[in-house]
């Protein structure tokens, strides 16, 4: 199959290779990129990749979207990226959590998030992509987070020849533990600033730096070029739809389900990129059902799914789940081009970008609620949802899934709700042990307190060994620069970067 890739948008019209959309952040219109057409698995290849490991079925993923690329290399490429030297425990392990729902750690990584899921594999995608193109530039990352991608992306590109990799994080809108991953990260091609805003003034700046013009000519007399290792770069995204299937088949493995039964899906949602691979998932042939987005306090996702608006005039919360801290989802832009087509996209961004709202047509919200479901979850209920899951089922789980595990109790009673559910789990406990502790102790930990210690003794619950130490490493990044820095400061990585080489 010879797949190619277009925009979200109408303004450009250019058809780009797989190896051009990895090495790309966004389109020439500021859109961004999606495949032609959608590959689906053949009648009885679904149950054919049942039995086999994980880098097989992302080996088998991954060439259906990039068949630039061979299934030996990929195969090889996963094989390094999801091996027992970078998940100790396996890459996707399923545990039940009773008769009904299933929980998927996706966090048994190196940066203990699901992050590493994709970051391990866009590294390889992206020296395999230079080659393919005789790119002698230095592939310049930039990376805008809420927690987890920052410091799972320099993991994933440390060292790795050809690239750098900047990264922007909230300075107060990250845990204690997260900075601590980002701040204190190894390697000569890496940077981390915090910056006196939030994840979307972040993710702005970074999309505005991609689609400068003067910057990437800059770059390029400098012998580099920017690209984006967010859920905006399609390489990630592909990387994630590979765990929905190995999930299912998980599933089917272990008895919870017969082949080619339905089961529902629940993602912990603020960039939108993790449950947009689940719906891509479904459209190859994955048998899912409904797909549930959990969203937290800052639920600007759940109304657009009941209301049809998008809306994003509205506080911004911090709250204990802060990779979802997110008002404006990128990836939706992808849904909507898939459903409505890219000139209501074009349209619907416009209008996102000038007001700060957008409404979609009642048709396409009908069509759009055929594959979605919404709830959001307030502080107190998801401190609540981790404790009684504690007590309950002696399953312990970090803010994030306790976002999902509690939509995922509401769909329950629902009339629709009579399949098993799968709920993917995104980060360990112990990346946010201070409000973890809060909710099954009841207690806050006082000033000086070793959060993860008063957790891992209240639990017994090992700690994961990327984890431990933190606090005694050294320091070598700093943060509070204001958002209009943003491109200086990427400049300046950028020369050092040039000078050392």
């Amino acid at each position: 199959m010879s797949i190619k890739y277009v925009s979200t948008r109408i303004g450009d019209n250019n058809r780009y290779s797989p190896a051009e959309v990895i090495l790309r952040g966004l389109t020439e219109d500021g859109g961004l990129f999606l495949p032609t057409e959608i590959p689906a698995f053949d009648k009885g290849e679904l149950e054919a990749l049942a039995g086999q490991p994980y880098p097989a079925v992302a080996a088998d993923v991954l060439h259906r979207y990039f068949p630039c690329f061979s299934l030996r290399e990929l195969r090889a490429d996963a094989e390094q990226a999801y091996g027992e030297a970078k998940f100790p425990d396996g890459a996707a392990p399923l545990r039940m959590l009773d008769d009904k729902i299933f929980v998927c750690e996706l966090w048994h990584g190196p940066t203990c998030a699901f992050k590493d899921m994709a970051l391990q594999m866009l590294p390889r995608l992206v020296v395999r992509a230079m080659k393919k193109l005789r790119e002698k530039r230095t592939a310049l990352f930039v990376t805008a987070t809420s927690g987890d991608t920052g410091k799972a992306a320099m993991e994933g590109f440390c060292d790795v020849a050809g690239t750098a990799i900047k990264v922007f994080f909230p300075s107060e809108g990250v845990s204690d533990t997260q900075r601590l991953q980002m701040i204190t990260q190894e390697g000569e091609n890496v940077s981390a600033t915090g910056i006196n805003g939030n994840f979307d003034d972040a993710q702005k700046a970074v999309k505005t730096m991609l689609a400068d013009r003067r910057m990437r000519k800059k770059l390029h007399r400098q012998k580099m070029f920017l690209c984006s290792a967010n859920s905006i770069n399609w390489g990630r995204l592909v990387s994630q739809i590979v765990y929905y299937v190995y999930a299912y088949n998980a599933m089917v493995r272990n008895g919870a389900l017969l082949p080619g039964e339905e089961a529902d899906v629940c993602v912990p949602s603020g960039n939108f990129g993790n449950i947009l691979a689940a719906w891509m998932a479904k459209k190859m042939g994955v048998p899912f059902g409904r797909l549930i987005c959990a969203s937290n306090k800052n639920n600007v996702l759940t109304e657009f799914f009941e209301t049809g608006v998008y809306d994003t005039r509205r506080e911004f919360w911090h709250t204990i789940s802060p990779s979802m801290d997110i008002l404006t989802a990128s990836n939706l832009e992808r849904l909507l081009s898939f459903v409505a087509g890219p000139v209501e996209t074009t349209g619907c961004m416009e209008r996102l970008r000038d007001c700060g709202v957008f409404g979609v047509e009642e048709a396409v919200l009908t069509k759009l609620r055929e594959d979605f479901v919404a709830f959001d979850t307030g502080e107190q209920a998801t401190l609540e949802t981790i404790a009684r899951t504690w007590a309950d089922r002696h399953y312990l789980c970090d803010p994030h899934t306790a976002v999902a595990l509690s939509a995922a109790r509401r769909w329950e009673k629902e009339p629709d709700a009579a399949r098993r559910v799968l709920v993917v789990s995104t980060a360990s406990p112990y990346k946010f042990s201070e409000s973890v502790y809060t909710a099954i102790a009841d207690r806050v930990p006082e000033a000086g307190e070793d959060a993860m210690a008063l957790l891992h003794a209240a639990t017994r619950e090992p700690i994961p060994a990327p984890l431990c130490g933190l606090a005694e490493k050294p320091v070598r990044f700093g943060d509070g620069i204001d958002v209009d820095r943003v491109g200086e400061d990427l400049a300046a990585f950028a020369a050092r970067m040039r000078l050392s080489r």
